[in-house]
Parts: structure tokens; C-alpha cells; sequence
């Protein structure tokens, strides 16, 4: 049984959810985000509460009821709070700098790497802290592995960009011989 899956999630207020068959369609505003299910878990709306039924007794229909719950949950907190994700660009002359909607990274090539933000999502930069904030848990993470890939961190100088709750493993240099 799944322990995720038997939570109601709470709606807040300013979210509106409704179900169209085997969606579920939240809105806030202007923002709307649809979770089709398709017909692997029922669904019910009471007391302001969002309620997923578990579809069959295999253990397939045990996981989309989990997963399922998790994502319509991530919907819900992405409309109401958002989600934010944070970098940090390690090394000597590494700067960020956002123009327009173009993230402009320097990170040591012979030129400069330009990453395209994508609508609705915010990118700002302070200093050496990249922050990325979204209404989308899976775009802002995925946006944020895509720049640090354009410079992963090195283990031995820990220079590039990496997750602001991320530590590096350093290793040790080359020893001299005596």
C-alpha cells in the first residue's frame, strides 16, 4: 500500500482544482496546469481536499497511485508557493549576467555560453548565485542541471557550477616525488 498515495492534498486558497474525466485541471489566475491520470487512479474533490483512489490491487496500479499523488501535490504547491532552485559559480572570472531573456554565462571558454530562458520561469543573479524560480518542480530542476552541465564542478579545485546545497568531493593533487 502506498503511504503517499492515502494523503488528501489541502487546496489553498487561490488554487482551483476540477476534474474533466481522468484530468485534473488547477488553476491559479491566469496559470493553468492539467495532470492527466489516464483512468490509472480515481480522483474526488471534498471539503477542499483532493482525494486519489488507488485503481487496482497490483503493484503497478499501487505505484501510479503514489506517483500520481506526488505530482498532482507538486502542482498544487508550485501554483500556490513556487519552487526555486539555487546555483553557485565557483572559479576565477566565472560571472553570470541575465539580458533580456538570455542567461549569459562566462565560465573560462573562449567565449561566452548563452542559455535561453523559457516562459514562465524567473532566473536572477547575485554575485555568484544563480536563483531559478518556477511554478514547474520537473522544468526548474531540469533548467538548473542544464546550466551546470555547461561547467560541472572539478574535484580539485572545485571550480564550475554546482547546486548551492551540493559539496564537492575534493581530491588530492599530484605529489612530488622525494
Amino acid at each position: 500500500m502506498s503511504r503517499i498515495g492515502k494523503r488528501p492534498i489541502s487546496i489553498p486558497s487561490g488554487v482551483d482544482a476540477k476534474i474533466e474525466g481522468s484530468k485534473i485541471v488547477f488553476t491559479k489566475g491566469k496559470q493553468e496546469k492539467v495532470l492527466e491520470t489516464y483512468g490509472r487512479v480515481g480522483l474526488e474533490i471534498a471539503n477542499g481536499e483532493l482525494v486519489l483512489k488507488l485503481g487496482g490491487e497490483d503493484a503497478q496500479s499501487k505505484a501510479y497511485w503514489g506517483t500520481y499523488r506526488a505530482l498532482a501535490n507538486n502542482i498544487v504547491i508550485g501554483l500556490s508557493a513556487g519552487f526555486t532552485k539555487q546555483l553557485e559559480i565557483n572559479g576565477v572570472g566565472y560571472k553570470a549576467a541575465v539580458k533580456g531573456s538570455v542567461l549569459e554565462l562566462a565560465l573560462g571558454f573562449s567565449h561566452p555560453v548563452n542559455y535561453e530562458i523559457p516562459e514562465g520561469v524567473e532566473i536572477a543573479v547575485e554575485k555568484n548565485v544563480i536563483t531559478i524560480k518556477g511554478s514547474d518542480k520537473q522544468q526548474i530542476g531540469q533548467i538548473a542541471a542544464e546550466i551546470r552541465e555547461f561547467r560541472p564542478p572539478e574535484p580539485y579545485k572545485g571550480k564550475g557550477v554546482k547546486y548551492s546545497d551540493e559539496t564537492i568531493i575534493r581530491k588530492a593533487g599530484k605529489t612530488s616525488k622525494k
